[in-house]
């Protein structure tokens, strides 16, 4: 991984190679669809050690996206030292352009979810949009 910053905003990109029902906590059974997701996270701390947590298959289900990243890999991931209030702010934004998963991943949040299915041509567009937020 490159040098990261110890603190920030990340985003996934998560390829599921079927379609299929997972069991995600308290939300229950969800039907993912074959393709393309990004989730939007953070971290205040050792941004280092959760992105390298995400990208490990044996470990303790403990979030959302554990449940879908244990079926489904990351192929990319991009991150930026943003206020963890911008988390919230770009999921939102996400959620006005991309279908998504109700509820995942934004139990604190005021945003429809942190989990968007998206085209895999989207993600440069993404990572594009997200160096100029504010």
């Amino acid at each position: 991984m490159e040098k990261l910053p110890d603190r920030g905003i990340y985003l996934l990109l998560i390829f599921k190679d079927n379609e299929e029902e997972i069991r995600v906590g308290a939300l229950g059974k969800i039907k993912f669809d074959m393709g393309y997701y990004v989730y939007v996270g953070s971290a205040q701390r050792n941004l280092r050690k959760r992105l390298e947590r995400h990208f490990r298959k044996e470990k303790k289900i403990r979030w959302h996206i554990d449940y879908l990243l244990s079926r489904a890999r990351i192929l990319d991931f991009y991150a930026k030292n943003y206020p963890k209030s911008y988390e919230e702010k770009i999921a939102i934004k996400l959620g006005e352009k991309y279908s998504y998963i109700p509820n995942f991943g934004s139990s604190d949040s005021r945003a429809p979810s942190h989990l968007f299915k998206i085209e895999k041509n989207d993600w440069l567009c993404i990572k594009k949009f997200l160096r100029g937020f504010k």
